[in-house]
Formats: structure tokens, C-alpha cells, sequence
């Protein structure tokens, strides 16, 4: 048992802690949401979880609700080693006898790392029901995923998926404007700005901390590999988990069957039960996302081979460095996930003969955008080749809205009387 003399010592400390400078981000949480639910903020390794509980906590402030109606625990502060259930209720105790006027008006309550205490399910369960409270949590994506969250607190959740930087959170970092009229020494700032991003990705560590982006990389492979993958699974067959992970990272269409045979070259033995299993995994680390093929028939859809997408584009220069069209791709791909849309719900891609869509958004029953991604539009076969595939999805399909992401090129054309858009990655992430 905690000594109440510490709990109260951890309360008082958030309230004379100077909140740090932020980089505000895109995501948007309802912080006065009526319904008796926990806001679940989910996200990969290393993505800014922390840090955006510190941005809703200034938020609030900012908005006038005074500091000591907040409660901020870090789970993971030595002082809370050991916690337990009793602890948690004690410690809501305690933030309440310190500010007694908080018993008769609304607080807030945030949580990171909870995860780390036994029974924290019953702990949240009971303070969305006794308490005038709005609750938030984080925490380690290797302890704390969607799925786990919906067990046990059995639908008292809103998640929201907070990914690593976005383009313009990027340029918010770095202090780069973003207006219609830039000055020849600003563009090229922003160019350049633009490239890093489209290398090195948005990992906030990566971002703040140029110098050291390489080794930081690493680092966040070798974690998230570890620890939410190897340890949480006690998966002995690291060999098979490093290799699947760099497979993964460049893989188009991923087949299990396919990439067991590649293993059985190797002389690597592993079940493709596992296999599916170690998919499942990544996928629920937020590591990779697997794009399904569109179809009417959902059976067609659900049988279809993945596309794999990777969380940042940091692990696609690790491995894969020069690979630009995917990182073109993944780029479009993870703004789509930020604007809203859900995987294999409303983006899916579509494959044809002998030509593919990268990415058909559908709303309701209709399919509202085809989107293709082309690095080289000023290649003439490329250009073709994308331009036919898009025109053959849009009759099928009987969507009109074209677009073509390319890495520089702007414009518009009409062929075979459907327009066709062609827009820059940069402007199209930003706008």
C-alpha cells in the first residue's frame, strides 16, 4: 500500500509542474463530451501519446477550467511502483481532500501508462460511474490496444488513433511557414523541409532531433520489435520476426504463403498459423496496416491479399531507402487514416487486369475517389500505365472523381471525357 503522503505529494506535484512547450496537433478530442465514456488515446511507439495528454491539459486550461480540477498521473513514476487497485481508489481519495470543491463540479482525470497497474479496468469502469469526471488515457501500444480496451471496459471507450507527425505538424516543428506567397529563400526552406519529411518521416524524436535521427530510428525498431512484439507474444523466433518485419516494410500485395516459402528457402522453420498470428501483431502494435481489395462482396474483399502500409516513412528509409514511389504512397496512405477514414471501411485499393488503383475511397454505397500515386508522371509509360488503370477503375467503378498524387507535377487533363486532377504530395497533404 501507497502511503497517502505520496499520493498526495504526486497530485500537488502536477499542479506546481510547468507544462512543457507543444507542437499542436491535428487530432481532435471532444473534451466536454457528455457520455459516460473514457477517451482512449491509441497509437504506435514513440507517436507523441504523452505529450498530446500535456496539449488537452492546456487546452482545458486554456479554455478557463482551473488546473486543480485535473488530475495527471504518470504510471510510470517509481513512487507508483507496486500500485494497486486500492492505490488507484486512494489516490482519487486524496486529489479530492486536497480540493474538496472539486467533490461538487466537473474534473478531469488523466492517466498515462495505466496500464501498468493490475485491475485498472475496474478502477476506470468505476469512476465513469461514481465521479463527475471526463477520463483520458494512453499508454504503451504494446500493453494497451483497441481491442483489449473494448474487452475490458466492454464499450465505455471512444479510441482515437494519434499517429506520428503529420506534413504540417512537421513544419510547425520546425518553424516553416506555410502560405500562399513564399519568398524564394522560404520555398526553398520548404522544399527542402518537404524532402526530409518525405524521407525521414514524422516521429516527433526524429523530427526535433535531426542529428540523431538514424541512431533514434533504430532504436524505435529494435523497441518496437522487442517489446511489443517479442516480449508481449513471448515469440522465441526472433530470426523470423526481423525478417518478416523487413518484408513487411517493402512488400506491395503481401501473401503469408508466399513469404512461407521464402522462409522454407532459407531453411527456416515456422507454421503459417504463426505466420498470421505475427501479421496480427504488427498490425495490432500499429505497425503495419494491411489494405484490403475492394469489392461489392465483402468474402471477395476479406479473401483478398493485404497491401501493407507502414506507420511512418522513418522505417521504410531504414530499410528501403531508396524506394521513393513507396514512400510516395504510404505518405497518401497515412493521410487518408488522419482525415478520418477507416481501414478496409472506406479506403481499399483495387486491382484490375493488368493495372492497379491505389486507392478507391468509398462512402456509403458509393465509391466517391480514385486516387493513384505516380513519383515519375513525367515518365511517359509510367504516365500511361497509371492514366489507363485510373480511366478502366472510374467506368467499373463509376466514380469521376480522378486524382493522380505525383511528387512535383500539377495540372489537369481530360481523357476519354473523364478529368483527371494531378496534385503534388505536398500540396495534397496540406491541403
Amino acid at each position: 500500500m501507497i502511503k497517502k503522503e505520496i499520493l498526495a505529494r504526486i497530485v500537488l506535484d502536477f499542479q506546481n509542474q510547468k507544462l512543457p512547450e507543444l507542437i499542436e496537433r491535428e487530432l481532435e478530442v471532444d473534451l466536454e463530451i457528455p457520455l459516460k465514456r473514457a477517451s482512449v488515446i491509441l497509437g504506435p511507439r514513440r507517436s507523441g501519446k504523452t505529450y498530446y495528454l500535456y496539449f488537452l491539459i492546456k487546452k482545458l486550461i486554456k479554455n478557463g477550467i482551473e488546473k486543480k480540477r485535473i488530475l495527471y498521473v504518470d504510471f510510470e513514476d517509481p513512487r507508483l511502483f507496486g500500485a494497486t487497485l486500492d492505490d488507484l481508489l486512494n489516490l482519487v481519495e486524496v486529489f479530492y481532500q486536497i480540493y474538496p470543491g472539486n467533490k461538487n463540479q466537473k474534473v478531469w482525470f488523466f492517466f498515462d501508462e495505466i496500464q501498468n497497474i493490475k485491475n485498472w479496468e475496474r478502477f476506470i469502469r468505476g469512476a465513469l460511474d461514481r465521479e463527475n469526471a471526463r477520463v483520458f488515457i494512453s499508454g504503451s501500444s504494446s500493453k494497451l490496444l483497441s481491442r483489449e480496451i473494448a474487452t475490458s471496459l466492454r464499450g465505455r471507450t471512444l479510441s482515437y488513433l494519434l499517429l506520428p507527425f503529420s506534413f504540417s505538424e512537421f513544419l510547425k516543428a520546425k518553424s516553416i511557414a506555410c502560405k500562399e506567397h513564399l519568398s524564394s529563400e522560404e520555398k526553398a526552406r520548404f522544399i527542402n523541409a518537404f524532402w526530409e519529411y518525405f524521407s525521414s518521416g514524422g516521429y516527433p524524436e526524429v523530427v526535433i532531433y535531426p542529428e540523431k535521427r538514424k541512431k533514434i530510428i533504430q532504436e524505435i525498431i529494435e523497441v518496437t520489435i522487442y517489446r511489443d512484439i517479442v516480449e508481449r507474444y513471448s515469440i522465441r523466433n526472433l530470426k523470423v520476426i526481423k525478417l518478416m518485419f523487413n518484408y513487411l516494410v517493402e512488400a506491395g500485395e503481401f501473401s503469408i504463403h508466399r513469404f512461407y516459402n521464402f522462409l522454407k528457402s532459407l531453411n527456416i522453420k515456422v507454421s503459417k498459423n504463426s505466420l498470421y498470428n505475427y501479421l496480427e501483431y504488427f498490425n495490432d502494435a500499429f505497425i503495419f496496416f494491411p489494405l484490403r481489395k475492394f469489392s461489392w462482396s465483402l468474402k471477395n474483399t476479406e479473401q483478398s491479399l493485404p497491401k501493407i502500409y507502414t506507420v511512418d516513412n522513418a522505417l521504410i528509409e531504414a530499410v528501403a531507402a531508396n524506394n521513393k514511389g513507396k514512400k510516395l504512397e504510404n505518405l497518401i496512405f497515412l493521410s487518408l487514416l488522419r482525415k478520418g477514414l477507416e481501414l478496409n471501411k472506406n479506403i481499399f485499393y483495387f486491382h484490375l487486369n493488368g493495372g492497379e488503383v491505389d486507392f478507391v475511397i468509398k462512402e456509403g454505397r458509393k465509391t466517391s475517389t480514385l486516387l493513384q500515386s505516380c513519383f515519375d508522371i513525367s515518365n511517359f509509360k509510367t504516365r500511361e500505365r497509371e492514366i489507363k488503370s485510373l480511366i478502366k477503375a472510374s467506368e467499373k467503378l463509376n466514380c469521376d472523381n480522378l486524382l493522380i498524387i505525383t511528387s512535383d507535377f500539377k495540372g489537369e487533363e481530360k481523357i476519354k471525357g473523364k478529368g483527371i486532377k494531378f496534385v503534388p504530395l505536398w500540396e495534397w497533404l496540406l491541403f
